[in-house]
């Protein structure tokens, strides 16, 4: 398959400067909204606290949600819909002092947070009917639920379990049942459905998850994660510069260390939250980015074998667009796959996909206008370097 049936000619170093001036530009309106703005929005990973989310049975709006947030002193806690859904939310909330004070330890008061998070939103719903012995369809584990229906159908407990629980998870219910009628038109026997209706009831609230972090174990990961960057730019400067060249070696790592603060300045602008899972697709992006960029030198070098005459910055031109037709199809082809991840693969991947796209585009970006013109910087400002391997 070929994109260009001709090499093109594109001079593509004639725009170095700008392209200098537009990354530092970005770069520094990153820093500002970083440490002076709204700042980098640490996940729970990163910081102390509580990330719960819950669904209700029927759509609640999110002011109802912090009101009863607020009526325990939780009301500046974050909120955060679930696919523009009024029914799941995400809510991240911080030890309040008197939580903290009365726990004997950070778990402990973690726990006791989560508690009082999950009893504000169910308030006293529920009760009569657990006094009465019934058990809540919307709660009930799959091992209590087949011991209950076992007692009903003794063969099929089990299994009926997981059909209910299968139609509990899917896409219309979205892990609460609003009505008994469900059952029966999600794929469970109507015997069993009658039989859960007179033995359940359905609570407004499903808790889905709880993370909680304590002040200690963020720090640690922060500085874990900046390490595990930090290393990973060190390793390949090491690889390049053996590989290649210092000249290289020292142009790959300027080329990822912005592909890094770009990604992260555009990030910090999309108020979506940073966490380890975003730590993940930076180190992927530096993998990305690097490979395409070696991809190029290795042209760059063939190409100086055999143009021994011809300016550095015309052989880096022609190398370019010689590998024009390669970028295209591989970059091209993780671009697709990384917005059908962010299109169709749900909120748990959205913030790594969503990462994943600003920096396939920057990869591109960063390789041709920003690895190509530090060499060749290193090469007039160094002439003595100048030697060809």
């Amino acid at each position: 398959m070929e994109i260009f049936k001709k090499t093109p000619q594109i001079k593509f170093l004639k725009y170095k400067f700008i392209a200098l001036i537009v990354t530092a530009v970005i770069i520094l309106a990153g820093a500002l909204n970083i440490f002076i703005g709204k700042g980098l929005k640490m996940g729970v990973d990163f910081g102390e606290g509580t990330l719960i989310r819950v669904v209700f049975k029927n759509a609640i709006a999110i002011g109802d949600v912090r009101q009863k947030l607020t009526d325990i002193g939780l009301g500046g806690s974050s909120i955060q819909k679930i696919n523009n859904s009024e029914r799941e939310y995400q809510i991240r909330a911080v030890e309040v002092r008197n939580i903290k004070d009365q726990a004997k330890d950070s778990l402990e008061s973690h726990a006791e947070l989560s508690n009082r998070i999950i009893a504000a939103l169910k308030s006293d719903e529920g009760k009569t009917e657990t006094a009465q012995g019934l058990a809540d369809l919307n709660t009930i584990d799959q091992k209590s639920l087949a011991a209950l229906l076992e007692t009903a159908f003794p063969e099929k407990g089990a299994t009926l379990a997981e059909q209910v629980l299968t139609a509990r998870k899917n896409e219309t219910n979205k892990g609460a049942f609003a009505d008994f009628s469900n059952l029966s038109r999600d794929g469970v026997q109507a015997d069993a459905a009658n039989f859960l209706k007179g033995k359940t009831f359905l609570g407004k609230l499903n808790v889905l998850s709880i993370e909680s972090v304590g002040p200690q174990v963020g720090a640690d990961l922060r500085n874990k994660a900046v390490l595990a960057t930090v290393w990973s730019l060190i390793g390949m400067l090491i690889y390049i510069a053996v590989r290649f060249k210092l000249a290289n070696g020292v142009a790959a790592i300027f080329t990822l260390t912005q592909d890094v603060l770009i990604t992260l300045s555009i990030f910090s602008f999309s108020g979506r939250e940073f966490s380890l899972q975003i730590v993940a697709v930076l180190l992927t992006i530096v993998g990305y980015s690097i490979n395409d960029t070696i991809v190029i030198f290795d042209r760059i070098r063939e190409n100086q074998k055999t143009l021994r005459k011809m300016p550095l910055e015309d052989i880096m031109n022609l190398s370019l667009n010689q590998m024009l037709g390669r970028t295209f199809i591989t970059s091209g082809t993780v671009f697709l796959t990384v917005m059908a991840l962010f299109l169709f693969g749900g909120p748990v991947i959205n913030d790594f996909a969503f990462c994943m796209i600003i920096g396939t585009i920057e990869g591109i970006y960063s390789t041709i206008y920003l690895a190509c013109p530090v060499v060749l910087f290193w090469q007039k400002w160094f002439p003595g370097k100048r030697g060809r391997r």
